[in-house]
């Protein structure tokens, strides 16, 4: 237990405030923007101190002092506070990149607004213990994101957003209808109070629908092939901070965390649950990496290599989630867990700096195909240096983070025999390795065309985020090794997934607790 939930409201309250203020100190001229800009920025890292005060910790924040289930709750555990602090972390280097990169564009107290409220919509899904308000949630996420795509205005980002918000909505109204059917079938929208309600009838037909909703919604939120339409033009036509927010953490957050938390925590992981995940996982990974190699704009290329990363995490999860319905060894089951969590940990912070590096690099040189580009190591070291380290641990080079995932997920599939899942893991790394090469062929390799000589460096705060996210990507490769690490950070979020429908005990006991406490 926790004698901290009261600060469990501030990780939406903070950001809606800032979002309130920001264009109205942007209406004060260049130096009511500059304040406004720093507002957003501090805020940010406010919200990341704080994320990373809450690791390990559980804690429950009644609203308004209403008891569940008639009220809502907000739930730390070690699940949730992984993704605080990947949602605070990046969007904190993100927001640090935009500081100057933005400068290119028009309203940037509008654009921080929007940044704001999107960060608001995460942190809210991430900690709502309310089904109806993890829908609220989301939707604020989403429509910000929306807006965000589409904030240059130019035909290209436009088109995106409105394929974006198009296809988006489709996979709300399935989540808006999932939650309508199980209101009508349990008469709660509580998790907990759900998921006991689930489990004293398991075969009800409408659960199983509703459950299936979920898993597309979600899903098309995920990207998840053959849902996954909107993201190559969404991520690749958006600011380059955005799709660094788009990419590591939106896709994560309302997709992989609201479709795991709603499995594991309310309906209950079953095999066959399990062997679906893991068979979207696997049809992820290898679409994704075969459809980056073929690209030809820099951007796009990061936007699959997007779509077969989350495979990995699906295919770690779903595995884990298939062995512990089986009742086979928890060992693997956890370990498995653990390297699809590590993996997306991982996969925020690389792919969020491949995403800074190529808006640096389109910056300085105009443009992201990559034949118009070349030559660039000379002119830009620091971004070449960046993008190689995000690469390598995209790719899983020791010693960076993403090799230790990766190790963990192929250990897991052969602990478990499940033989071939590790060679494809093997086998896409592979490929990863061919498209990132492409990537630093093309881009920085080469002779530097006579138009671009004079190009100059990405300085400042683009700089400071770009260094800061690189030294994370070295930092993640000894969080394997280090045991207090690792306890303190990710196995409190595995531990809560093998817990599966066990969450719905410690939310009651906690808040029954909290009431005699009260008393």
């Amino acid at each position: 237990m926790s004698d901290i939930p009261l600060v469990l409201p501030a990780f939406v309250c903070i950001p809606l405030v800032a979002a309130f203020l920001l264009p109205i100190l942007g209406s004060f001229g260049r130096k009511g923007r500059v304040v406004a800009t720093a507002l957003a920025n501090l805020a940010a890292l406010s919200l990341l101190a704080m994320s990373i005060a809450s690791t390990n910790q559980f804690s429950v924040y009644n609203v308004g002092r209403w008891s569940i289930p008639l009220g809502i709750n907000m739930v730390l555990d070690g699940f949730s506070a992984l993704f605080l602090i990947t949602v605070n972390l990046v969007s904190s280097a993100a927001l640090l990149f935009s500081v100057r990169y933005m400068e290119q564009y028009t309203a940037k107290p509008k654009y921080l607004s929007l940044f704001m409220l999107m960060v608001a919509g995460m942190n809210g899904v991430v900690l709502t213990g309310d089904l109806f308000n993890l829908f609220v949630f989301l939707e604020v996420a989403s429509i910000a994101s929306y807006a965000l795509v589409g904030f240059g205005c130019d035909d290209e980002q436009l088109e995106a957003s409105f394929k974006y918000m198009v296809l988006g909505e489709v996979g709300s109204m399935f989540i808006l209808l999932a939650i309508g059917l199980v209101y009508g079938a349990t008469g709660m929208l509580n998790m907990a109070y759900i998921s006991k309600a689930i489990q004293n009838n398991p075969t009800n037909v409408v659960l199983c629908f509703a459950l299936a909703l979920f898993i597309a919604g979600f899903g098309l939120k995920a990207a998840l092939v053959p849902f996954h339409a909107w993201l190559p033009d969404a991520h690749s036509s958006a600011p380059a901070p955005i799709s660094a927010m788009l990419s590591g953490i939106l896709i994560k957050v309302l997709g992989v965390y609201a479709l795991v938390r709603t499995i594991f925590s309310i309906f209950g992981i079953s095999t066959t649950v399990g062997t679906l995940l893991v068979v979207l996982g696997v049809v992820n990974m290898v679409t994704g990496a075969f459809l980056a190699i073929g690209q030809g704009d820099l951007k796009r290329l990061l936007a699959y290599s997007s779509i077969s990363q989350v495979g990995y995490i699906f295919l770690g999860i779903g595995l884990g989630g298939a062995l512990l319905a089986a009742g086979a060894s928890p060992v693997w089951a956890s370990l498995a867990i653990l390297g699809g969590l590590f993996h997306l940990l991982n996969h925020a912070v690389s792919k969020s700096l491949l995403f800074l590096t190529s808006g640096s690099v389109e910056m300085a040189a105009g443009t992201r195909q990559l034949d118009q580009l070349g030559g660039l190591a000379e002119k830009l070291p620091l971004t070449r240096a960046s993008c190689a380290v995000a690469s390598a641990s995209i790719v899983g080079i020791p010693p960076f983070g993403g090799f230790w995932s990766k190790l963990i997920l192929v250990i897991a599939a052969i602990g478990a025999g499940v033989y071939w899942a590790a060679a494809l893991i093997v086998a896409v790394s592979v490929c990863t390795l061919i498209m990132y090469l492409k990537v630093h062929r093309y881009v920085f390799l080469g002779e530097l065309s006579e138009t671009r000589q004079q190009i100059k460096e990405s300085r400042g705060s683009m700089a400071v985020a770009m260094i800061c996210l690189a030294c994370l990507c070295v930092f993640l490769g000894l969080v394997f090794l280090a045991p207090a690490l690792r306890a303190e950070l990710l196995e409190p979020a595995a531990k809560v997934l093998c817990d599966g429908v066990g969450y719905a005990d410690k939310i009651m006991e906690f808040s029954k607790d909290m009431i005699v406490c009260a008393d």
